[in-house]
């Protein structure tokens, strides 16, 4: 289908299923506007949202640190400091030693963060100056088996005062397992690259509502980071930011129950075209991947010398015979007698690149593809390479068109570096979707799924481990097995396979190890993926 009536489809699925599933990511000032529009158009007090706030702390404190007896409570005088009041009542309720460090006299405090101290019913220890903090009592707060950090909150604008630094500067050499509160005091919330000045450290992070740039995209901490919902409905978080971040209740579509009169043609056929001598197995792992994510049928046509090796991967992947060069890769003659033509009849979907080598005439060969064909595409690999020198012959407005770059691939198509990519990654993934028409999935560290029209989603999934060879290439089956089950539902089915390809990671990495992973073993794992995010279903709180 030609591009514009993909948009306005999409537009007509988005009415139809609806948007409130994605997770905004919210300015410090905008989330202080969701909460006044919760409290005054819905009703839902300011001292509700903080005990719900508070108890959320206590209850990660109690799941995640079951057998720390003692728990360390630091306050400051703000709505953080209330939160935390909420966090020491509840966690004393439910049978902890807890002891209250507050960075203030109580006089100081006002409105609810005064309200809940008065209900907190454990004499602090109150430390005014910077003296106090060395002294005897406070240290045994600093001393405890879990330390609360809920000085400062992502209200927060630099400077930290003095007082807050230092005992910031005590949090970070306790050396205890530190929770934040909202976000790690000291840090700026609208900050997506690295942080300045004073910044505590924090083990985990438990904030609420919705997530911050600085949560999305910053290194705030090595441990979960938790969201957790505390009274404000969908229809009150708004965001200009134009910024998701994906979430495991995003996909409950994709996992869906099949009907009992299902075969094989109802989930798509898809075309890997890619490979070459020396570098099959890429487009063998694409192919599986795709089987693996659910595609009724997966075909992948490939240089004649490259064939034994990709039909050997595994026995359910079609192959086809393509001419090729002297080199082994895909040749232009692929396309003579209409013969290219013939195997993309009754694909759904085409993916081209993995695996099929930067010759060049087989990149001749993918810019020629890309031009000829209507239906659903996804470029990667040596497929972008192909289009370097070319990017203005990149184009999704004839149809839907998906690239999947890593940062040097994407610097390649910008004729820029790495560097320049990886210093504003959004602006770089966004223009670029706009430019030319198409979806851009950004690979890196917090993938980037950006679509024409400027919205971007965040995927939270993935580890290091992953950072072998080959994982794109899964990354490509599994975005168009999705797509070609769901030809309606593009962005979403590429929202889905980015995180889905994440998750599977994540398992791996769990049993194999960063060390130890490699490429197929997402492959293996993909059907603990797809089982997790089913068990996930309907879970209002969300880890990234």
């Amino acid at each position: 289908m030609a591009w514009t009536a993909f948009r306005i489809l999409r537009r007509a699925v988005s009415l139809l299923y609806g948007r409130s599933t994605f997770m905004k990511i919210v300015t410090s000032a905008e989330m202080r506007e969701i909460d006044r529009i919760t409290s005054d158009r819905y009703g839902v007090t300011s001292l509700t949202l903080m005990e719900n706030a508070g108890a959320a702390v206590a209850g990660f404190v109690l799941k995640h640190y079951p057998s720390a007896r003692n728990i360390g409570v630091i306050c400051g005088k703000g709505n953080n400091g209330g939160d935390g009041f909420v966090a020491a009542r509840r966690l004393r309720d439910a049978g902890k030693a807890v002891k209250v460090l507050l960075l203030a006299e109580p006089s100081e405090l006002r409105g609810d963060a005064a309200a809940m101290f008065s209900k907190l019913e454990i004499a602090p220890v109150l430390a005014t100056s910077t003296g106090e903090l060395a002294a005897e009592k406070a240290q045994a707060v600093f001393n405890c088996d879990v330390l609360i950090d809920a000085i400062l909150g992502s209200g927060f604008r630099p400077r930290v005062s003095a007082l807050y630094a230092h005992a910031i500067v005590h949090l970070n050499a306790s050396g205890r397992n530190i929770v934040a509160v909202d976000i790690p005091s000291g840090a700026d919330a609208d900050l997506m690259g690295a942080q300045g000045g004073t910044v505590a450290r924090a083990d985990a992070i438990v904030t609420f509502t919705a997530p911050r740039p600085a949560h999305s995209f910053g290194s705030l901490s090595p441990g979960p980071i938790l969201i957790a919902p505390i009274g404000s409905p969908d229809e009150a978080i708004v965001s200009t930011l134009r910024l998701n971040l994906i979430t495991p209740n995003d996909h409950q579509w994709a996992i869906k129950p099949r009907p009992a009169d299902s075969n094989k043609g109802n989930f798509g056929h898809v075309l890997v075209t890619g490979a070459s001598v020396g570098m099959s197995g890429s487009a063998a792992m694409a192919g599986m991947a795709a089987l693996r994510s659910g595609a009724g049928l997966v075909t992948i046509a490939c240089p004649k010398s490259a064939l034994p090796t990709v039909a050997s991967f595994h026995p359910e992947l079609m192959t086809r015979p393509l001419e090729e060069t002297d080199a082994g890769s895909i040749a232009m003659r692929a396309l003579d007698y209409g013969r290219l033509d013939e195997l993309v009849k009754g694909k759904t979907v085409l993916a081209i690149g993995p695996g099929v080598s930067r010759n060049a005439e087989t990149s001749e060969f993918v810019r020629t593809i890309v031009k000829k064909y209507d239906m659903p595409i996804v470029l990667d690999a040596d497929g972008l390479n192909a289009f370097e020198g070319y990017t203005h012959e990149l184009s999704g407005a004839e149809r839907p068109l998906v690239i999947t770059p890593h940062p040097g691939e994407m610097a390649r198509l910008l004729g820029s570096s790495v560097r320049e990519i990886q210093s504003d990654r959004l602006e770089a993934a966004r223009k670029f979707a706009a430019d030319h028409n198409l979806i851009v999935v950004l690979k890196g560290h917090r993938t980037l799924i950006a679509q024409p029209n400027g919205e971007v989603w965040v995927n939270p999934t993935g580890n290091p481990g992953m950072a072998t060879g080959g994982t794109g290439d899964i990354l490509t089956g599994i975005i168009a097995s999705l797509i070609g089950q769901n030809p309606n539902r593009i962005v979403d089915a590429v929202v889905a396979a980015t995180y889905i390809h994440g998750l599977a990671g994540d398992v791996a990495c769990e049993i194999k190890g960063e060390q130890s992973l490699v490429a197929t073993d997402l492959i293996t794992f993909l059907p603990d993926a797809f089982r997790r995010i089913k068990e996930l279903s309907g879970v209002s709180e969300v880890v990234i």
